[in-house]
């Protein structure tokens, strides 16, 4: 199982927006094949600061999820609404063990 944890901080103006694009890039993103998990969780103290943790079978399927294009649109939509670089950190997973 490959992970990715994919940490955004938001632009104030536009998180109502970039919750309404990644909504879209979630409904998506879990109907993949390969998609075993695909959360989307918001900071409670800070409201534009979110965590997107993306679980995949292989890392053949997390690639193919970044050639997508609901996952192009999304990149490409809310770009300009960081207010920094997104950082997205790659785990391999371990539990629970997938066949």
């Amino acid at each position: 199982m490959q992970v990715t944890i994919v940490h955004v901080r938001v632009k104030q103006e536009h998180i109502d927006d970039f919750i309404e694009a990644t909504r879209r890039n979630h409904e998506a993103s879990v109907r993949e094949a390969g998609n075993l998990r695909f959360d989307v969780i918001q900071q409670i103290e800070d409201p534009s600061c979110f965590v997107l943790y993306e679980a995949y079978k292989s890392d053949a399927d997390a690639a193919a999820h970044k050639q997508t294009a609901h996952y192009l649109e999304w990149r490409n939509t809310v770009a300009d609404w960081m207010a920094e670089p997104r950082l997205g950190v790659a785990y391999k997973g371990l539990f629970p063990q997938i066949d």
